[in-house]
């Protein structure tokens, strides 16, 4: 992750040495004083613009790495996730209507935006619980056919929106695509609050998670306040998630893959998992963001496409392992 976010700095339409990095960074430091030998240029490219938005990006794969994998100890579902289920469409209504009521022009309209996008990703949540729920089982097919629906209905919802507000056209898309057209300081000041308290409520939600994969007449057995664990998970998981896709549009798979492949290397223990689920999200994010940044250089692709592309055979590799009953 150190790496990722080291070179993530680094690269862009014009390379900046790791040497530089570090003299710029340093300069900021209360009571060094440095003789600069770079041009104030690239001071101005690396401190407002660029780490501001690797850090956002960091943050953001974190938060989807960590939700996906709550989600997925909840429902004990190995295909649950916050793009699958719908859950970050309607975080992306909720924000979306945010900004169309008050704007980002201010600081207290950057921290409005995460409140909207956690009462959408909330609603959306519950509503696809509530039509999946069979009895007291939440079956497979249903979980995801109603996170589609919502989901769908949530996107055209915002989609109408953004057309009918006054921003450009090209925020619109990237936004939809998964990638944030803010910059500077704004935004990431807006959303370490949010997500040092999501995340940090997650790593602690391990215990809760490992009991739950019992059952939840086992879980209730082992004196587990089952229905009140649910809430707080769901509470949690949707808060990073809302957070995540205000700052930075709907971003898919993050959520799906990270904790696989985390689950795959070092076990299914959720207190292991969530915490290395959080790492892993920022550097697979981190590294997608690059690709992003490269493929077409000097013109930037939305990362959602690059998660988007990857994660796709992914998950079709996950449902056919979920069908034959084999990683669960």
């Amino acid at each position: 992750m150190l790496a990722a976010l080291v070179f993530s700095v680094a690269l862009g339409a014009v390379y900046k040495p790791p040497g530089t990095l570090i003299g710029i960074l340093a300069g900021k430091i209360p009571g060094w004083t440095l003789q600069p030998t770079w041009p104030a240029s690239s001071d101005a490219i690396v401190w407002l613009v660029r780490l501001p938005h690797t850090l956002l990006i960091a943050i953001t794969g974190a938060a989807l790495a960590g939700s996906g994998a709550a989600y997925q100890g909840l429902f004990r579902n190995p295909l649950a996730d916050p793009y699958l289920i719908g859950v970050a469409s309607g975080a992306g209504l909720g924000a979306v209507a945010a900004m169309a009521l008050r704007g980002t022009g201010d600081l207290l309209g950057y921290y409005l935006i995460p409140v909207g996008a956690f009462a959408g990703a909330l609603l959306t949540v519950m509503a696809v619980y509530s039509l999946a729920r069979v009895d007291k089982v939440v079956p497979l097919t249903t979980l995801i056919l109603s996170g589609v629906a919502i989901g769908t209905f949530a996107s055209a919802l915002t989609s109408f929106l953004m057309l009918r507000s006054d921003d450009q056209i090209y925020r619109a898309i990237s936004f939809l695509l998964g990638g944030s057209t803010m910059t500077g300081w704004k935004p990431v000041l807006a959303a370490i609050p949010y997500m040092l308290l999501g995340m940090g409520l997650l790593v602690l939600c391990g215990h809760i998670l490992n009991v739950l994969q019992f059952g939840e007449e086992q879980a209730s057995q082992l004196g587990l306040p089952v229905e009140r664990a649910k809430i707080f998970v769901i509470l949690i998981a949707s808060l990073t998630t809302a957070v995540a896709v205000s700052f930075s549009g709907v971003i898919g798979f993050i959520g799906l893959i990270v904790p696989h492949m985390v689950r795959m290397i070092w076990g299914a223990d959720y207190r292991r998992l969530i915490p290395l689920a959080l790492i892993g999200g920022a550097s697979i994010l981190l590294l997608a963001d690059m690709l992003a940044r490269i493929l077409l250089a000097p013109q930037t692709l939305p990362v959602g496409i690059v998660t988007a592309l990857a994660g796709t055979p992914f998950f079709l590799w996950i449902l056919r392992r979920a069908k034959k009953d084999v990683f669960w």
